[in-house]
């Protein structure tokens, strides 16, 4: 009856002025349907042109945090206007932000009411939001059916109550409300959590609260509205949960696998765990995944952990060191979970399992004591079980929940992944070097009218490759110097170089001329394949006449350095590498006067990416400026000042000193 006789249009509009609520009262009395106006721009469809300015100031007010009482024209869907007696006041918009709600009922029929207290309770019978206005002593004077839904309290039984008294535990409302009377100022989108001992009843409010103010501007009272913003808040969190996880995974593919060393590798794994996923990670490998072929079988069972990390101070340090080895139990947990290749979730009185081996009681009591849920997954890579990583939470953070082990799981398997590929390839590196040690015998000859003395270094810890030197003695008191670089790294590239040192020492024993030998050095290469190339440089030196005869193929310049100091890079083309086509060779003499050097060297040597290749000459050449020194002190020399600190490849250099005759 009351809404036959004063209808009550009630709309929602956000911080960015557009209409989120339009209710049923509000199409009967302006015409328009929700369906037309929720999310226009509130301003322009309802308010005329020449009232525009009125209602700028209105809503400045209101997100000032006062409720206000106005009249309005308001445009009719006909385009006729209608004149509105409006009460605004602030209300949290979906983002949190002060938006505005109206409550309008047209003036002719707000006019034909002596009772305004008739209109309120209409305000209150209407929204669908729920509504409170309590007086000074914070006491309800009026409530709505909406907030007696919330609270489970007949409206009736509100006034003259405090919230504590209707909801024991709001005490922090009543705060908030005794702040708004104080101040004067509204606080809009307070968070407010009730059920909380009860996950299942637990239920999340938005609750905003105005000063309420009389004829003369004094505050007179509050008025509050209550919004259930349970399921959007719900929806928030775990949006903010998947995008936690997404931005987990990302970071995870740059930080773990960022390179191939087996215990850089494995310590990744533990960062990205701990501590946004777990309190404790430990990555414990299988002996026998890591060993070569002909240890694993002594080390059947046998686990070694790789890294790990743990956020308690008081987890027992002696117990969990890294490089600790300890026999996997037959029956345990531990071979349950690499047998079948399937993780495993342990609660409470389920972690004396993650101590598979006896004598460590104390890490036991520490475990009871502390954590409070674990989790055990296998490391499997191309069917491989390598090991397994231990996660665990301490009892006083939640147990993993069905996310978290699905991330918990995605990460251990793309580190499986990343381990087994620093595992293959940390055995191809040692394959290769044990290979590359057999073929390139670096013990020099002691040769006439020469002292010698040269070194490989592979680049760095990570890289083996197809760089060689020799020297070889031949007839006549000749020797023939040989330094080489095969192109790529790995098994492949020493198998390569083993080929051409071969070939090389071969032709050198049938005293053949060092252009005829490089001709005979391409062929090999081509005939080796398509994508294989080589760089060489050949020299005979003849001690009787003190000449060098020096042919390249695609070689850096060897380094004549005097007794005196002078340093010349040899002149002339370094002619094509081997393996692009039979071409002949220019073949140099240089005379090699006695104390001084000849220096050759691969080009890993002088060049690095990213940087100048003139700057790696200027370095070498200063680096020679006291040839008299010892020949393995000069050496020593070249390779910690002249080669770059962070190599990409490998290194050979052979030093040739010319003795007096």
């Amino acid at each position: 009856m009351f809404q036959d006789l004063l209808p009550l249009a009630l709309w929602v509009v956000d911080a960015d002025g557009r209409l989120v609520q339009w209710s049923l009262a509000a199409r009967d009395l302006l015409g328009h349907t929700p369906e037309q106006l929720v999310g226009q721009d509130a301003k322009r469809v309802l308010v005329p042109e020449e009232n525009r300015e009125l209602a700028d100031r209105l809503v400045r007010t209101v997100r000032s945090g006062a409720a206000v009482v106005a009249r309005l024209p308001v445009r009719h869907r006909d385009g006729s206007v209608v004149d509105m007696e409006m009460w605004h006041c602030p209300i949290a918009d979906a983002r949190g932000r002060t938006g505005v709600l109206a409550i309008a009922a047209e003036t002719s029929a707000v006019e034909r009411m002596r009772d305004a207290l008739a209109a309120l309770e209409g305000l209150f019978t209407q929204s669908p939001i729920g509504l409170a206005m309590l007086g000074p002593d914070l006491r309800f004077l009026r409530v709505n059916e909406a907030l007696s839904r919330i609270d489970g309290v007949p409206v009736a039984e509100h006034a003259g109550r405090r919230v504590t008294e209707i909801a024991p535990g709001a005490g922090a409302l009543e705060s908030v409300m005794r702040q708004v009377l104080d101040r004067g100022e509204a606080v809009v989108d307070f968070r407010y959590v009730s059920g909380a001992a009860d996950p299942q009843r637990m239920r999340t409010w938005s609750c905003s609260y105005a000063p309420l103010l009389g004829g003369a501007g004094q505050r007179v009272g509050v008025i509050a509205s209550l919004i259930d913003i349970t399921e959007g808040q719900r929806a928030h969190l775990e949006a903010e949960r998947a995008r936690r996880r997404l931005a987990l995974l990302a970071e995870a593919g740059t930080q773990m696998g960022s390179t191939l060393d087996l215990t850089r590798t494995a310590q990744e794994v533990v960062r990205v765990l701990v501590p946004r996923l777990a309190d404790s990670a430990d990555v414990q490998l299988l002996e026998e995944a890591m060993a070569p072929d002909e240890t694993a079988a002594s080390a059947h069972g046998v686990v070694r952990r790789a890294a790990a990390a743990f956020t308690d101070p008081d987890a027992p340090a002696d117990h969990l060191a890294v490089g600790m080895t300890m026999q996997v139990p037959p029956g345990s947990v531990y071979e349950q979970v690499m047998t079948a290749g399937r993780a495993m979730n342990l609660y409470l009185g389920d972690i004396g399992p993650l101590i598979p081996t006896p004598g460590a009681e104390r890490l036991r009591e520490y475990l009871y004591a502390r954590v409070g849920a674990a989790r055990l997954v296998p490391l499997v890579a191309r069917g491989t079980v390598l090991g397994a990583v231990v996660v665990t939470r301490t009892r006083g953070r939640e147990p993993f929940d069905e996310q978290d082990t699905l991330l918990i799981d995605e990460l251990v398997a793309r580190a499986a992944l990343n381990i087994d590929n620093a595992r293959m390839y940390s055995r191809e590196r040692d394959a290769a070097l044990t290979l590359q040690r057999s073929l390139m015998n670096t013990a020099l000859p002691t040769v006439s009218g020469l002292e010698l003395t040269g070194r490989y270094l592979p680049a760095g810890d990570q890289e083996v490759g197809g760089d060689w030197f020799d020297a070889i003695a031949l007839s006549d008191d000749r020797t023939a110097l040989v330094i080489g670089d095969v192109m790529g790294h790995g098994i492949h590239a020493a198998a390569v170089m083993g080929q051409l040192r071969t070939a090389v020492r071969t032709l050198a024993r049938r005293d053949t001329a060092p252009g005829q030998v490089l001709r005979s050095l391409d062929a090999a290469v081509a005939d080796l394949g398509d994508n294989e190339m080589a760089t060489c440089l050949y020299a005979v030196h003849d001690p009787v006449t003190g000449h060098c005869l020096i042919a390249r193929a695609g070689h850096p310049p060897p380094v004549i350095a005097d007794e005196r100091g002078t340093v010349a890079f040899l002149d002339g083309p370094a002619g094509p590498p081997l393996g692009v086509g039979r071409q002949d060779r220019e073949v140099q003499r240089v005379f090699l006067p006695p104390h001084s050097l000849l220096v050759t060297y691969t080009d890993g040597l002088i060049e690095t990416r990213g940087t100048d290749l003139d700057q790696g000459m200027r370095r070498l050449a200063e680096a020679l400026r006291h040839p008299g020194h010892p020949l393995e002190e000069i050496c020593d020399d070249l390779l910690a000042h002249v080669m770059p600190q962070v190599a990409d490849d490998d290194v050979a250099v052979l030093l040739a000193r010319a003795l007096p005759r």
